[in-house]
């Protein structure tokens, strides 16, 4: 937003001069007002009453879920009564669900009959199952409609419907028969029949599935709009790519916290009150630094041996960061490939055996660089590690060897094993396991050093 044009506002707004500032926000765009309200936020409310009702209902549903109520606890009654009437379904319920009960009931209560039944049903669903995504407002027609009654169907409803790029077939118990894109019946006959247009090969969403199905399902198959079934396939409502969109961002934006060992954020990172924050981090640091500990007591289980060859602790930091590296990567790289449907639980041994393989060469990789490393000092005076270096440089290769392959492993097996229990694969964030693999990358080393180094350091 241009700095000229928000003082402008600015100016309109302490001379009050609504008319004008009316005409002015007209000449807008409906995301530059939103981000006038970014900048202005104290005349958030100021700006939706002021807008056209259309206008105002575009705007309000695409602002966040804060910005939101503040405006509703500002609105008058009138306005926000007209914008809560206005606002699509899967909009005012994705509203009504992050709103206290008690103010719910009552802007519940603002929606006339028809409409409140619709928001009732649509809450009645679980907070992350798709049935709170869907909206009711489609294009439904019989089989045995001819293509000029279905045009006339939708030249009658088609401006409230969500969507008139897909027609939905159904029978006389509301069960879905096909969806047929709009071209196929623009093209057909005006005497042919709509039944004769389908091949009952169609995609539709289990209302009681989870949102992150949905997102699978539309990058797939490449689809503005997918129709939403009970378990009787009867036909409930429609889900359309915005929310999706929507939906798909807020699990990215979920999953990123969460691998960064954090819990996730329900508000913008600058509007989170520090309280807030601090607590969303402390427990995952709590649970971190607990496990760290564990990394201390394997350590003094191996106190003995450190003080037969203290050489031996100059290559700790070393040795826990390439297995908590390796481990960080391949967690990354399978929570992704599970997020986009790439990999799937089914697919673990497939995982593991590309794993193995490449955790072994990354591990020779490094264990040679560590070799290499350790013989040039020697070689060149730069640091002497004893008469038995030669002993020590081998043992740095096995131990990166087998804790590179060891973190691949873990990394690459806790966010399938997570899914498997019906856990959230983005918990086995880069932090978690890197702080699994140094402590067990400790007892990997020491256990190697003692083969090695038994009779002649240890």
């Amino acid at each position: 937003m241009e700095e000229m044009v928000v003082e402008e506002i600015q100016e309109l707004l302490e001379k009050e001069n609504d008319k004008a500032l009316k005409q002015y926000l007209d000449q807008l765009n409906i995301s530059d007002v939103e981000e006038l309200i970014d900048e202005l936020p104290q005349y958030a409310a100021k700006f939706i009453e002021t807008l056209s009702l259309n206008r105002a209902v575009n705007v309000f549903r695409i602002l966040d879920f804060p910005t939101q109520e503040r405006i509703i606890k500002k609105l008058s009654g009138n306005k926000l009564n007209q914008i809560i009437k206005d606002l699509p379904p899967d909009d005012r319920t994705a509203l009504f669900s992050e709103l206290k009960g008690d103010v719910v009931k009552k802007m519940i209560t603002l929606l006339p009959p028809e409409e409140r039944k619709e928001s009732l049903a649509l809450l009645g669903y679980k907070e992350d199952s798709i049935g709170r995504l869907m909206t009711p407002d489609y294009i439904a027609v019989k089989p045995e409609w001819s293509i000029t009654r279905v045009l006339a169907h939708i030249r009658r409803y088609g401006k409230n419907s969500e969507t008139i790029d897909v027609v939905y077939v159904i029978d006389k118990d509301g069960v879905l028969l096909d969806d047929i894109r709009i071209r196929e019946v623009l093209l057909a006959d005006p005497e042919a029949i709509i039944g004769e247009l389908t091949d009952k090969r169609f995609i539709a969403l289990k209302a009681n599935d989870p949102q992150e199905d949905a997102i699978n399902i539309f990058r797939m198959n490449n689809r503005v709009a997918l129709p939403v079934v009970d378990e009787s396939n009867i036909l409930l409502g429609i889900v359309t790519v915005d929310d999706i969109l929507w939906i798909a961002n807020e699990e990215y934006t979920e999953d990123m916290h969460k691998i960064g060992g954090t819990e996730a954020l329900d508000e913008p990172y600058l509007d989170i009150p520090i309280l807030k924050l601090v607590k969303k981090r402390a427990g995952w640091l709590i649970v971190l630094f607990l496990g760290e500990m564990l990394t201390a007591t394997a350590m003094q289980h191996f106190e003995i041996e450190l003080e037969k060859a203290v050489v031996l602790s100059l290559f700790i930091p070393l040795i826990m960061s390439s297995g908590g590296n390796s481990g960080s990567q391949a967690s990354t790289l399978i929570i992704q490939a599970m997020a986009l449907g790439e990999v799937t639980i089914a697919e673990w041994w497939r995982v593991m055996r590309r794993e193995l393989v490449s955790g072994a060469l990354l591990g020779i990789i490094l264990g040679t660089i560590g070799f290499i490393r350790i013989v040039t000092w020697q070689e060149l005076h730069l640091y002497n590690y004893g008469p038995h270096w030669f002993l020590i440089a081998t043992t740095i290769f096995f131990t990166l060897v087998g804790i590179v392959l060891w973190g691949s492993l873990i990394g690459s097996m806790m966010p399938i094993i997570l899914k498997k229990l019906k856990l959230d694969p983005a918990t086995s964030s880069a932090p978690f396991v890197a702080t699994m693999v140094d402590v067990t990358g400790i007892v990997i080393y020491f256990s190697v050093a003692v083969l090695i180094l038994k009779g002649v350091l240890l």
